[in-house]
C-alpha cells in the first residue's frame, strides 16, 4: 500500500511461513498464494478464519497449515506475494523522476484492488496489537526499507537541485509514507478523495 519496495528477484524465497520441499511443494505454495490474492482482491480478509479462507481458496485446511502456522502468517505472505507480483508488472517501465512519483504510482496501482488495500490496513493494525508476530516483524522491516529507499532518492533530488534544500530528507521520507497510507485509508472510506492530486500537491511543496 505504501511506496514500492526496492526490487527483489521474482524467484527470491519468502521468509514468511514454510517454502515447501522440492519444486513441487514450492509451486504448490505459490499456487495457494496466487489463489488467495484473487480472493482478497475481491473482498479483503473479511475477518474469516484460516479454515474458511482455505474453503474460499479451494484447498484443505491441512494444506494451509502445511505452509503457514496461522491466519496472520498466511495473510502477511499473501500481501508480500501480491506486492512482488505488482512490482514485476512495472519492471520495464521508466524509473520515476521523483520519490513522490513512486508513491503516486504505487497508490494508483493499489486502488485498482481495494481488497488488498483493506488487507494492508488490517495487517498494519494487527502489527500494533502485539510486541511480536508475523505482521509486526514484516511491517517494521518493510517501513524501514521503504523509508531508506525514499531517503536515498530524495537526497539525490536535493543534490541535483530538484528538491528544496532546507528540509531533512529523513523527515520528508517518513511524511511521504504517512501521507500515502493516510490518503489510501481515507479513500477506502470515501472514494471521492483525490489521492493522486493530493500527493502531487505534496510534491509541489517540496519543489525548490
Amino acid at each position: 500500500m505504501t511506496a514500492k519496495e526496492p526490487a527483489m528477484p521474482s524467484d527470491a524465497p519468502s521468509a514468511i511461513g514454510r517454502p515447501g520441499s522440492y519444486s513441487k511443494g514450492v509451486a504448490r505454495r505459490q499456487e495457494i498464494l496466487d489463489r488467495a490474492i484473487e480472493v482478497f482482491q475481491e473482498r479483503g480478509a473479511d475477518g474469516t478464519s484460516l479454515r474458511r479462507i482455505a474453503g474460499a481458496i479451494g484447498v484443505s485446511h491441512a494444506a494451509l497449515l502445511h505452509y503457514f502456522d496461522s491466519r496472520e502468517q498466511l495473510l502477511v505472505a499473501v500481501y508480500e506475494h501480491a506486492e512482488k507480483r505488482r512490482d514485476e508488472t512495472v519492471v520495464d517501465q521508466p524509473e520515476p523522476e521523483r520519490g513522490i512519483d513512486i508513491m503516486i504510482e504505487a497508490a494508483n496501482a493499489n486502488i485498482e484492488v481495494p481488497g488488498l488495500v483493506q488487507l494492508y490496513s488490517t495487517l498494519v493494525a494487527a502489527s500494533l496489537e502485539a510486541d511480536a508476530g508475523p505482521s509486526r516483524e514484516y511491517f517494521t522491516a518493510r517501513f524501514e526499507r521503504v523509508r531508506e529507499d525514499l531517503e536515498q532518492r530524495l537526497r539525490r533530488e536535493q543534490a541535483e537541485g530538484r528538491m528544496r534544500a532546507d528540509v531533512d530528507v529523513r523527515h520528508v521520507a517518513a511524511l511521504i509514507v504517512a501521507a500515502s497510507d493516510g490518503l489510501q485509508i481515507q479513500w477506502l472510506l470515501e472514494p471521492s478523495v483525490e489521492l493522486q492530486a493530493s500527493l502531487e500537491t505534496f510534491g509541489r511543496l517540496l519543489a525548490p
